[in-house]
C-alpha cells in the first residue's frame, strides 16, 4: 500500500498499536501470575483493567477518524512480549524475577510511551483534535504506569533481588552497601527506568 499523506500513515501506526494493546492483553496476567511481590502482582493486574479501557479508547480514536478499527500485527510488541516469556522462564529467585519482569514491563511501556506520543503529535497536526485528546489520556496513563513501575523497582524489588544475590554469592558484586540508607548503584541496573516527555 502507497501511503502519501501524514492521515494514511496515522491510520497505519493506529492499528499497528491497536494490535500492540491486543497481544499486551493477554500478556499481562501471565505476568501478574509470575510475580511474588503483591504490589507488582497488584500494579500489573490494575494495567490489565487500564489496558482494555486503552484498547476500547483507540476504537473510539478510530471511530473519530472515520475508519474501522482494524489491527496490523505489531511485531515490535511480539518481540517484547517473547523476551518477557523468557525472563519468565529464568530459573530465578522470587526477588530476581520480580526485578526482571519490571524491566520487561518497563520497556512495554516505553515502546508504548514511543508510538502514542507519535500518533498524538500526527493527529494534531491532521487537525484531529479529537482523536489526539483520546490518545493524549493513554500517553498520560502509559507515563503513569512507567512511573510506578520505576517506583515499585527503585523502592524495595531491586534491592531485596540484590541482597538475596549477595546472600547467595551468585555474583561478584560487592556486598558492601552505601552508606546513610541509600540504595547502590547497583540497585537500579534492572527496571527502574525513568522516562522523559
Amino acid at each position: 500500500m502507497k501511503m502519501e499523506s501524514l492521515d494514511e500513515l496515522l491510520a497505519e501506526e493506529l492499528k499497528d498499536i491497536y494490535s500492540a494493546e491486543k497481544q499486551l492483553l493477554r500478556a499481562l496476567p501471565k505476568m501478574a501470575k509470575k510475580a511474588s511481590s503483591p504490589e507488582l502482582k497488584r500494579a500489573l493486574q490494575e494495567h490489565t483493567e487500564m489496558t482494555q479501557r486503552q484498547v476500547e479508547r483507540l476504537e473510539d480514536v478510530f471511530e473519530a477518524l472515520g475508519k474501522p478499527a482494524k489491527a496490523k500485527t505489531c511485531k515490535a510488541m511480539q518481540g517484547l512480549i517473547e523476551e518477557a516469556s523468557e525472563i519468565m522462564g529464568e530459573d530465578a529467585s522470587p526477588a530476581v524475577l520480580d526485578a526482571g519482569i519490571i524491566a520487561a514491563a518497563q520497556k512495554v511501556e516505553h515502546y508504548e510511551i514511543a508510538s502514542y506520543g507519535t500518533v498524538r503529535t500526527w493527529a494534531r497536526l491532521c487537525g484531529q483534535e479529537e482523536a489526539a485528546g483520546l490518545l493524549q489520556e493513554t500517553l498520560d496513563e502509559e507515563s503513569q504506569t512507567d512511573e510506578r513501575l520505576t517506583e515499585l523497582a527503585e523502592s524495595f524489588v531491586n534491592p531485596k533481588a540484590e541482597e538475596g544475590g549477595n546472600e547467595e554469592e551468585s555474583s561478584g558484586v560487592s556486598a558492601k552497601k552505601s552508606s546513610g540508607g541509600k540504595k547502590s548503584s547497583s540497585s537500579k541496573k534492572s527496571g527502574g527506568i525513568k522516562s522523559r516527555r
